[in-house]
C-alpha cells in the first residue's frame, strides 16, 4: 500500500476528460489514484466518479482513500463491464471515461505479485488474484504450440518457438514456480541478446497480457465506453506498447471515418454516420515526466469526443 507510484500524464489526461464540474466520470484503471484525485478536484459536490480496478489491492487503496467521498463510485472487475457497473449504480450515460492501460508500478515492484523479471517471486501475474489461472499453472500446462503462439502473439518476441521448446524441456524435470526460473529459462531460449532489452521483457509482457486476457478486455472495454458517453463526451486511453496502442487507434479512426460505403455512392460526406471525433493528436509525456519518471517514456494518449 505505500510502494510509491507516479501517474502518468496525470493533468494532461484529466484536463482533456473532465468538460464540466458537475458531470460523471469513469477512472477505468484506478492503480492509485493518481488521476481520479486529479478528476475530483475538478469536480463539485454534484460531480460523479466511478473507478474501477481488477486488482483487489488498488480497490482497498480507492475504499481507504475515497471511501467517505460521497461523489465516488468503487467497483472491482474489469473495465469491460463497465455499462453493467453503471447500470447497478443507476446510471445511464457519462461524459467521459479514462483508460490508463498496463500493469502499475506498484504490481510491478511487488514481487509477490510475479509481474516483473527483475525480481524473484511467486510466478503468479493475476491482476485478480482470486480469479482464473496463474502463469505458472498456465505454463506448467498449456501445448508448447499455444506458448509459442503467445509469446509470438501478444510479445512479438521472435524467439517465440525456442523460448517455449525449452519451458516445455524445463517443466518435464521441475515446476517452474518462480520468476527467477522463469527468465533463466528465456535467457536460455534466447540465441542474440538486444543489448537495449532485457531477453524477458517480451515474454513477461505476452504472458502478462494472456493471463489477463488484456486486449480481448480493451476491445470490450472501448466499445462500452462509447455506448456510455453523452454526446461531447471524452474517451481519454493512455498505452504503453504498440499491441494496445493499435487497437485504441485503429477502433477511435474507424468510428471517427464512419461506416464504410461502396466506391463512388453518390453520398456527401456531412451524410456519412460518424461516432467520434478525434482530439488532436497522440500525445507523449515531456522530457521532464521521463527524466522524472523512466516507466512513462512509452506512453501515449489518444483523445475522441462523442458526436
Amino acid at each position: 500500500m505505500s510502494t510509491q507510484h507516479e501517474t502518468v500524464l496525470r493533468h494532461e489526461a484529466v484536463e482533456a476528460l473532465v468538460t464540466s464540474a458537475e458531470g460523471v466520470f469513469v477512472d477505468c484503471t484506478y492503480g492509485r489514484g493518481g488521476h481520479s484525485a486529479e478528476i475530483l478536484k475538478k469536480l463539485n459536490s454534484r460531480g460523479r466518479l466511478l473507478v474501477i480496478d481488477k486488482d483487489l489491492v488498488a480497490i482497498e487503496h480507492a475504499r481507504n482513500q475515497l471511501g467517505s467521498d460521497d461523489r465516488v463510485l468503487i467497483r472491482q472487475g474489469s473495465f469491460c463491464d463497465l455499462a453493467v457497473f453503471l447500470c447497478d449504480e443507476g446510471i445511464e450515460k457519462v461524459d467521459g471515461v479514462l483508460m490508463d492501460l498496463g500493469v502499475s508500478s506498484p504490481q510491478l515492484d511487488e514481487s509477490t505479485r510475479g509481474f516483473s523479471f527483475s525480481q524473484n517471486g511467486p510466478l503468479d501475474m493475476r491482476m485478480n488474484q482470486q480469479s482464473g489461472q496463474t502463469a505458472s499453472e498456465w505454463l506448467m500446462t498449456a501445448d508448447e504450440k499455444d506458448i509459442s503462439y503467445v509469446l509470438w502473439k501478444y510479445g512479438e518476441e521472435k524467439f517465440s518457438r525456442r523460448i517455449a521448446r525449452q519451458i516445455v524441456a524445463a517443466r518435464a524435470s521441475k515446476a517452474i514456480e518462480t520468476t527467477r526460473q522463469l527468465v533463466d529459462i528465456i535467457e536460455e531460449g534466447t540465441p542474440r541478446k538486444d543489448p537495449n532489452k532485457h531477453p524477458a521483457t517480451r515474454s513477461f509482457q505476452a504472458i502478462r497480457i494472456y493471463i489477463n486476457q488484456e486486449l480481448s478486455d480493451l476491445e470490450a472495454g472501448l466499445k462500452a465506453a462509447v455506448k456510455v458517453l453523452n454526446p461531447g463526451g471524452k474517451l481519454v486511453v493512455i498505452s504503453f506498447h504498440s499491441l494496445e496502442d493499435r487497437i485504441v487507434k485503429r477502433y477511435m479512426r474507424d468510428l471517427a471515418r464512419g461506416e464504410k460505403l461502396p466506391d463512388k455512392l453518390p453520398i456527401r460526406d456531412s451524410e456519412i454516420e460518424r461516432t467520434l471525433k478525434l482530439v488532436g493528436k497522440a500525445a507523449k509525456p515531456s522530457v521532464e515526466e521521463v527524466m522524472r519518471n523512466r516507466r512513462s517514456r512509452s506512453s501515449i494518449m489518444r483523445i475522441a469526443e462523442k458526436l
